[in-house]
């Protein structure tokens, strides 16, 4: 994934994101399948999609911080 990609992730709602997250563990658990079965075409792929999902697990953790400090007060 590319910074400019990540900029536009950053650019995606909580939504948006939540639902590409899912996207990528269902590719995950997918490549993990053929990987068991040795079936997998490309390894690597293995190792992009999960770097993936951290990036988006950031963004995501980046907005609920940003959502706590604008409303600390409210509890």
């Amino acid at each position: 994934m590319k910074s400019k990609e990540i900029k536009e992730l950053r650019g995606l709602s909580p939504e948006d994101l939540n639902k590409r997250e899912l996207e990528l563990r269902e590719e995950l658990f997918n490549l993990q399948m053929q990987r068991g079965a040795s079936q997998l075409e490309n390894p690597k792929r293995l190792n992009i999609v999960k770097k993936d999902v951290a990036r988006i697990q950031t963004v995501i953790r980046e907005l609920k911080n940003q959502e706590a400090q604008a409303s600390p007060n409210e509890a």
